[in-house]
């Protein structure tokens, strides 16, 4: 039950939609305070965040959980920047930076996608992993080493009609690889989780809130699964990356982890 003890870790994306199941970056949150990490939660809403620290500190069992949150807007430098600093001056290191963003609304095909959307999807998708890596680098070279994974999508690697999200996760997956090549060195380490379909609230409320039924969505989504014929959950993508936060991953980087019940593994 200590995995990360003594470790600091960035969670980028802590808060999630309302909805009746947890979001990727909530779950991620809860597990990694259960294995002993001192947590920096960062949503752009800081209640959304506040509410994940409420359940971390629900479920403390009489230990002592050291967290807090942080609000930003991480598609912009100067907030990715300030959220680095904010985590130095609360916690004195960075062990862990888990970037949890994505938005894909308005999204559409090549003949049809919008300039602000393909804009908004990418400043989102791609500029919160960027800026944050580049801030948290130095960090982590002066330290000694670290650990960074980014929340892809198996979008990334296959085929889809949503261009603008696919092309920003396709591009965290080569960024995540340059960053683990070039920052070896360093020993810190960097790798991608790629979300399959998951029944978390981002997934399954926009669109129940825009007229699909509900029990329908689920069914059709589940049905694409080859594993069990049943999505994934928050907690899935928690449990890998707290084995990639971990000493336990200490020889694993560069590696785009798909999570998706073997449906990416359709290719070919």
């Amino acid at each position: 039950m200590n995995r990360l003890k003594d470790k600091v870790a960035i969670i980028v994306g802590a808060g999630q939609t309302p909805g009746e199941t947890i979001g990727n970056g909530r779950a991620t949150a809860l597990r990694f305070a259960e294995e002993g990490a001192r947590l920096l939660l960062v949503d752009r809403s800081l209640a959304a965040a506040e509410e994940t620290l409420a359940l971390i500190k629900a479920a403390d069992n009489g230990d002592v959980v050291q967290a807090s949150c942080f609000e930003a807007d991480v598609s912009q430098e100067v907030q990715c920047k300030a959220l680095i600093d904010c985590c130095i001056q609360r916690y004195g290191r960075i062990d862990i930076l888990h970037n949890n963003v994505g938005i894909g609304a308005g999204d559409s095909g090549p003949a049809h996608i919008d300039e602000a959307v393909w804009d908004r999807i990418h400043s989102v998708n791609l500029k919160s992993v960027i800026f944050t890596c580049k801030h948290v680098l130095p960090v982590m070279r002066a330290q000694g080493g670290g650990s960074v994974i980014n929340i892809s999508s198996i979008a990334a690697i296959c085929s889809t009609g949503i261009i603008a999200y696919k092309t920003s996760k396709a591009a965290i997956n080569a960024y995540t690889q340059s960053l683990a090549v070039g920052n070896g060195k360093y020993n810190i380490r960097a790798n991608v989780i790629m979300p399959g379909l998951m029944e978390t609230p981002m997934a399954i409320e926009g669109q129940v809130y825009r007229g699909r039924d509900r029990d329908a969505l689920i069914e059709q989504r589940n049905k694409q699964v080859p594993l069990g014929k049943k999505m994934g959950s928050g907690w899935d993508i928690a449990n890998a990356a707290l084995f990639l936060a971990s000493d336990e991953a200490r020889f694993i980087s560069g590696v785009a982890l798909p999570v998706d019940g073997a449906q990416s593994a359709r290719i070919g």
